[in-house]
């Protein structure tokens, strides 16, 4: 039988490789468990892009649900809140932001060689996105859209959706659509 002897360097190369995948592991089951360990009716820190009354548009604040209702909070006296019971819709999303401002920008066309495009690839943000449809006491129907952080979406979702709120979900939109073209079809 013969023996296989590696060299030193392959075998550092391969202890590295096996570290490297280890710790990303590790990362990646952090990561999936993080939204999760989210405790239930928890605050949330969100952008009101615009919608409810009384507060400016693409406002910074929390977001809570108490008392049976979800209440967007700027500073302890501005806020405003809505019945749960009250929302007939919610849809959510991801959306894509560029950061880094007119620095960026600059940067971007300073690097030769079209260079600047790398860049691009590194310098965008992933947000949740939530838009809300309720009716308010008069029966009027209004909507609200929030930004959140990444996963934070989802938690919101979950939360409104065990209150009984109705959610949209896109495999809903996309069977209606289908519906529709069959019956132009036949006419």
């Amino acid at each position: 039988m013969q023996r296989i002897v590696l060299p030193k360097q392959t075998i550092q190369i391969l202890m590295f490789f096996t570290v490297a995948v280890c710790h990303q592991t590790a990362l990646t089951a952090q990561e999936h468990a993080a939204p999760d360990a989210q405790a239930s009716n928890s605050t949330l820190n969100v952008t009101h892009i615009l919608g409810f009354e009384g507060i400016s548009n693409n406002t910074n604040g929390s977001l809570s649900i108490q008392n049976g209702c979800l209440r967007f909070q700027k500073t302890a006296s501005t806020s405003a809140q809505i019945p749960i019971a009250s929302i007939q819709n919610l849809n959510t999303g991801e959306q894509d932001r560029q950061v880094g401002g007119a620095g960026m920008t600059v940067a971007k066309m300073a690097v030769p060689y079209g260079g600047g495009s790398v860049i691009s690839l590194f310098s965008h943000k992933k947000y949740d996105t939530v838009s809300l449809e309720y009716v308010d006491s008069n029966g009027g129907l209004h909507g609200a859209i929030f930004q959140l952080e990444k996963g934070q979406g989802q938690i919101l979702r979950s939360e409104l959706e065990a209150a009984g709120v109705h959610v949209a979900h896109p495999e809903d939109e996309t069977s209606k659509g289908s519906t529709q073209e069959t019956k132009h079809e036949d006419n």
